[in-house]
């Protein structure tokens, strides 16, 4: 690759206005980067730095009266599609550009087969005949290894698993060959195989069909896997921009250092021994099977959970990671009584809650206590966040003015001014909204906190600060903490032990530097093998 090659995508000093009264008056101000042919160009930043407005201007989908681009240009093969009218930037979306979107459940029309949203490009673009441009649909199926293609082609999105609908995405953003893939976090949601499969399919992409890329992620895993060259925004401007490995190792804005540096590693840190600590959670043979019954077939079974042994003790964090459909979140809801196990024990401090009665149970709700993974839904967005944290003492005895002083101390505790306790929900950033969550489960005085996926939609500076919020709280109150993730570098990190689930059971324990350091069970060194950006090393440059 040279300089002097013409780029497919070249940005000149692009700004795009906010409405009034935002945060900042421009979403993005005097961007300017290029993306050349056979090249993957990651950009990437925080929530709010602007990556996605920058994708959404150049594919013309920004929203009227919302987002206006007030300057710059943006060129594609020397074309300027700030200047294209609605009707030709619909021709040109799908022909020459097409775009991947982070969540394929909403981007797919649920009530379309998937055959006929990939078939409905080419009959809009083309003009194929009905064989052909079904000759063209099994060919780009097949290109993107979907299985089957001649029966899938039938199949909804909600039928399908979400790696598939994510190949699904591209076999349509394929269909016609673009000059220009663009690729907004299509990974962020996928378990760690499937996001290795997406990764190598987009590679191979770019290199046979010489496709220009222009990927945005947050995850700096994924642009060490394989990105070209980066650039790095933060609130609306490129701060940074230069080859992959230079920018990885050797950042030179304090923004891009930072963020550098907040990236967990695959090594976990020696922590205590808890050995000797008291069990305070231990589920015993839990099983958790649900029976799909209909009358036009017999019924099937599905082992979600299946005689899963655990402990957790005293002042640990016990990590339990595996794939979508492992069985992670049903063993929280199990050991949390969210739903009924089917069989098995689940003992608190030596005693079995598992088929206590929901009047008995209710007294020992309090024990324990769960994060979930978005915090926007778990709080009561028309409750303020006082409400929310003194909610649930005071369903259990305690006085208004006390649950008042323990919610104000514990907003101090996790990093937030008591004076925001009148504020709700919407008030609030993504990051803060979590710490609310922690400061509402704290207020219950737990024996077991348990995090499901609670720092997964957190941006990557965000996450080291709930992540080190957790560590101390556990040390703070001596907590036990079952920490569910599909984020190696998460879990490597805050567990002290590891847990691995598969297909509804525990194929592999130990401790955490154990298990990350000689895997055993061949489906452990599979998911580590296919971590993004798993032999490098992301230096601390915090203070560089």
């Amino acid at each position: 690759m040279t300089s002097d090659q013409q780029a497919i995508l070249d940005i000149r000093g692009l700004t795009v206005r906010l409405p009034a009264r935002a945060d900042r008056g421009n979403a993005i101000e005097n961007v300017s980067f290029s993306v050349l042919p056979h090249e993957i160009l990651c950009v990437v930043g925080e929530s709010g730095s602007g990556k996605s407005v920058t994708a959404h201007t150049v594919m013309g989908l920004l929203p009227p009266k919302q987002l206006t681009a007030t300057a710059g240009q943006v060129l594609l093969q020397g074309d300027d599609l700030l200047k294209k009218t609605p009707g030709e930037m619909r021709a040109l979306r799908g022909a020459r550009m097409s775009m991947i979107f982070q969540e394929p459940m909403t981007a797919l029309n649920p009530l379309m087969s998937i055959g006929d949203q990939i078939e409905e490009i080419l009959q809009i673009h083309t003009q194929m005949s009905a064989a052909e441009s079904h000759g063209r649909m099994i060919e780009v199926m097949e290109a993107v290894k979907l299985p089957e293609p001649e029966r899938l082609i039938h199949s909804y999105p909600h039928q399908i698993s979400g790696g598939q609908r994510q190949r699904v995405m591209i076999a349509g953003a394929l269909a016609l060959e673009p000059i220009l893939l663009i690729a907004d976090e299509p990974t962020t949601a996928l378990d760690v195989t499937t996001q290795a499969q997406i990764l190598k399919l987009i590679k191979d992409i770019q290199r046979t069909h010489g496709t220009a890329v222009l990927f945005i992620t947050h995850d700096f895993g994924v642009v060490a896997e394989i990105a070209d060259r980066v650039v790095v925004m933060q609130h609306g401007l490129v701060v940074e921009q230069g080859e992959a490995k230079n920018v990885l190792t050797n950042p030179q804005h304090p923004y891009t250092r930072m963020l550098i540096s907040s990236v967990p590693s695959m090594t976990p840190p020696k922590r205590p021994d808890t050995a000797a600590a008291p069990v305070v959670l231990e589920t015993q043979a839990l099983c958790k099977t649900y029976a799909d019954r209909s009358l036009f077939r017999a019924a099937r079974e599905t082992r979600a959970a299946h005689n899963v042994d655990l402990t957790v003790r005293r002042g640990e964090t016990l990590g339990v990671v595996g794939e979508s459909g492992s069985g992670k979140s049903t063993l929280a809801r199990c050991i949390v009584r969210l739903i009924d196990p089917t069989g098995g024990q689940i003992l608190i401090d030596g005693h079995d809650i598992a088929g206590l009665s929901e009047r008995r149970l209710r007294e020992n709700r309090r024990l324990v206590q769960i994060i979930f993974q978005d915090p926007y839904r778990s709080l009561n967005p028309r409750r303020t966040v006082k409400a929310s944290i003194i909610e649930g003492p005071m369903n259990f005895g305690v006085s208004k003015a006390e649950a008042l002083t323990r919610a104000s101390d514990l907003m101090t505790l996790v990093g937030l001014d008591p004076d925001a306790l009148d504020r709700f929900p919407h008030q609030f950033s993504g990051g803060q909204r979590q710490r609310i969550c922690i400061a509402r489960a704290l207020a219950m005085n737990p024996e077991v906190l348990i995090a499901d996926e609670a720092v997964s939609a957190l941006d990557v500076s965000v996450q080291a600060q709930v992540l080190e919020l957790l560590d101390d709280v556990r040390k703070r109150f001596n907590l036990a903490i079952l920490f569910i993730t599909h984020d190696l570098r998460v879990a490597a990190q805050i567990c002290d032990r590891i847990a691995v689930m598969y297909k509804g059971e525990i194929v592999e324990h130990g401790k955490a530097a154990e298990v990350f350091g000689t895997p055993s069970h061949d489906y452990t060194q599979a998911l580590f093998n296919a971590a993004p950006g798993r032999d490098f090393e992301f230096g601390n440059f915090a203070s560089a």
